[in-house]
């Protein structure tokens, strides 16, 4: 008997942030020093990510009346796709590569992003591992 198994959805790739994250030494030890709240928007659905010390601290998808954010990276569910692929199509590897491509839209203070590029850089990229 041959198994299939479905690729998980855009939104299970997110909440599935915080454990690849918060799993990564790495990842928490370079962003030791950083506490911001950001959002990443994939389509018009809100995804807004408390971050303490590079921790993952909480979570919250959807709408929110007076959230604010640190920065937003936008985008659409194609593009957060391909973006999340193992290995991403020529463009689609990195965020600022998807911005000037218009496919992604960094908004906000880009204080705590520039500061800790490398460290949101894996942030964004952690669901990767997560399509075989």
């Amino acid at each position: 008997m041959n198994t299939v198994t479905s690729p998980l959805s855009l939104s299970d790739m997110i909440d599935r942030l915080p454990d690849l994250v918060n799993a990564d030494e790495a990842l928490l030890r370079r962003g030791r020093h950083l506490t911001a709240d950001i959002m990443i928007e994939i389509d018009s659905e809100p995804h807004f990510i408390a971050i303490e010390h590079g921790r993952i601290v909480g979570m919250q998808h959807g709408p929110a009346i007076m959230k604010s954010w640190a920065f937003a990276v936008r985008g659409s569910s194609e593009a957060w796709g391909k973006f999340w692929q193992p290995f991403p199509p020529p463009n689609f590897h990195d965020i600022f590569a998807l911005a000037k491509l218009g496919a992604f839209r960094i908004e906000g203070d880009f204080h705590p992003l520039m500061t800790n590029l490398l460290y949101f850089k894996a942030l964004l990229a952690a669901p990767r591992g997560l399509r075989h």
